[in-house]
């Protein structure tokens, strides 16, 4: 019988195909004992899980191949950091010696902590991160099984129903002909997301009723562009799924002869398209597409994979290469944009906040490191000898912190000349206004700085009050409200008068819905994922400045978000 669910889709694309449905990796774990001299023989048990656990990944790292080899290889070494992580293996065996729990429920309740710790995260790409320990636990858990978590379906055609998917493994699906997923968990933020759209293979997370509504075999049809499973197909969602892969075909071929296009609009108007990364593959995407630069590059994944801060000379090689890699294209590197209890595996050892959002995050935290602010600062700089680099810091509020970094970025400048290592003669120095604090005080804010960067992700958040993780208000998180849309303005006429450039860095940059709303709005610079450049690149060239900014007092004097998105509708 026909039934229509929905989850969040996370890698676009349209797939048809039979249901392979794969049960929990971790069924539910019920209360076990142990007897008291039972404890060296269960931890043993444990450790030998964990090995075999260990030399399954060290294999898998051994077998990567292919243009995904790198990206892939860094998913395996994060989740091995995390399975050799000495605080897990304690945590365990005093499970099972003191409280004399089977390895299984030590498992569980490891595994409940830490996923309590990623909940609490207040920034949705780090609490993500909990399907990571997710997935190393249930590798362990199914190794006290004797049962292979490797074992993923090899139909061509099918669709894989599961709880939750390892980056691991989905290289393996595309390699088998699997042609969709679908999780009842997970995020579109995850490592599995960001890999499933490299592979573009189509993926749906957060279904929560999947697997108590799909079967094995059954049909499955899934738009991985809206989050639409439909379960037994009829005659008119058949004829609809061939209408549009006729429809996505005509436009990939559309979008490929963007790669070399200029981003201008149809009166004229230059634009400029800055990409998004977080690794070497971004970046290397992103100039084959054809974007201006990296408007951001979020350097907090060097720290986040490793129990113990990069030095300056590992930063700086990493740095380096990237600022090569887009030959000459400018290349923006944020500092550590880290908060609280998200640093904890990098050494950043620091007291629990009951809100993190509003604790130690961002440059609150780098001037807090000063000694691990200076090692990063220095490599920045010294990877500008390579090419074009701007300096991006994050969650600013106040003008003190922009001195401070202007007066450390001076010191580690001459300490750098002294020492005989060659830095460019101009690096300049970018705020993000994330902070409504910022966004009121620009006068005091950007003096002494050369860009801005809008991070409307949490900039959003923080002037409605909602936490757009939260799943009882997430409804209520939406760009679309008046205050956004006046505070957006007044930042990017101020840029304009003043020639600061301005870009916008969130989501919504890489949003086609909302294109012509920020084109309006006065932007001119967008830092986007690479994966939606073209899109983003085909509606400005079909799109008129001058006629959008004569709307653009219309949507400013919507009173409500209905009314804007209205308005937003017919531009």
């Amino acid at each position: 019988m026909r039934l229509v669910l929905h989850g969040q889709p996370a890698s676009r694309g349209l797939a048809l195909g039979r249901a392979h449905v794969r049960e929990p990796q971790m069924h539910e774990v019920r209360e076990e004992n142990i007897p008291a001299g039972a404890a060296d023989a269960e931890i043993e048990r444990l450790h030998t899980a964990i090995e075999t656990a260990r030399n399954e990944l060290m294999l898998m790292r051994q077998q990567v191949q292919g243009a995904l080899a790198h990206e892939l290889g860094e998913f395996l070494d994060l989740h091995q950091l995390i399975l050799d992580d000495p605080e897990l293996v304690l945590g365990l065996d005093d499970l099972i010696r003191t409280a004399l729990f089977s390895a299984d429920y030590a498992l569980k309740l490891q595994r409940d902590r830490l996923v309590a710790v990623f909940d609490a995260i207040d920034d949705p790409y780090m609490r993500s991160r909990r399907e990571d320990v997710e997935h190393v636990i249930g590798r362990v858990w199914a190794a006290l099984h004797r049962s292979p978590i490797s074992a993923t379906p090899g139909v061509a055609g099918e669709v894989l129903v599961t709880d939750t998917i390892a980056p691991a493994e989905l290289s393996h699906l595309t390699e088998r002909g699997v042609v969709a997923v679908i999780t009842g968990a997970g995020s579109a933020l995850s490592h599995s997301a960001i890999l499933a759209r490299g592979l573009q293979l189509p993926l749906i997370v957060g279904a929560h009723e999947a697997l108590a509504q799909i079967n094995d075999g059954d049909a499955l049809l899934i738009d991985g562009h809206t989050g639409e499973i439909i379960i037994e197909p009829d005659a008119d969602d058949l004829r609809r799924f061939k209408r549009l892969q006729r429809d996505n075909v005509r436009e990939r071929r559309v979008l490929h002869k963007l790669r070399d296009a200029e981003t201008v609009t149809r009166d004229g108007a230059q634009i400029r398209l800055l990409a998004n990364a977080e690794s070497r593959e971004d970046v290397i995407r992103a100039y084959e597409l054809g974007a201006s630069g990296i408007g951001l590059y979020r350097t907090e994944f060097l720290f986040m994979q490793a129990r113990e801060p990069p030095d300056e000379e590992s930063q700086f090689l990493v740095y380096r290469d990237l600022v090569m890699g887009m030959r000459g294209r400018p290349v923006t590197l944020r500092t550590l944009d880290l908060g609280a209890d998200k640093a904890d595996r990098a050494g950043i050892a620091l007291s629990h906040e009951p809100n993190p959002a509003l604790g130690l995050r961002g440059v609150r935290l780098s001037l807090a490191q000063p000694g691990l602010f200076r090692s990063q600062i220095r490599a920045l700089l010294r990877a500008s000898a390579y090419g074009k680099v701007n300096i991006l810091v994050p969650m600013v509020g106040f003008r003190e912190e922009v001195l401070q970094v202007r007066r450390l970025i001076d010191r580690c400048t001459a300490e750098l000349a002294a020492e005989g290592h060659a830095v460019a003669d101009k690096v300049a120095l970018g705020v993000m206004i994330e902070v409504p604090a910022a966004a009121l005080a620009l006068g005091s804010i950007t003096r002494g700085i050369e860009f801005l960067s809008i991070g409307t992700n949490d900039l959003v958040q923080y002037l409605l009050a909602i936490d757009r993780g939260n799943d009882a208000v997430a409804a209520h998180s939406s760009p679309l409200h008046p205050a956004v849309l006046r505070v957006l303005r007044e930042i990017l006429q101020y840029g304009n008068k003043r020639a600061i450039s301005t870009s916008i860095c969130g989501e919504m940059a890489g949003d086609i819905a909302y294109t012509r709303l920020l084109l309006a709005l006065g932007l001119t610079e967008f830092s986007l994922h690479p994966a939606h450049l073209l899109e983003v690149r085909r509606v400005i060239r079909d799109s008129d400045l001058g006629e959008l900014k004569k709307r653009c007092a219309r949507l400013l004097r919507a009173q409500d978000r209905a009314g804007i998105e209205a308005i937003v509708a017919g531009l």
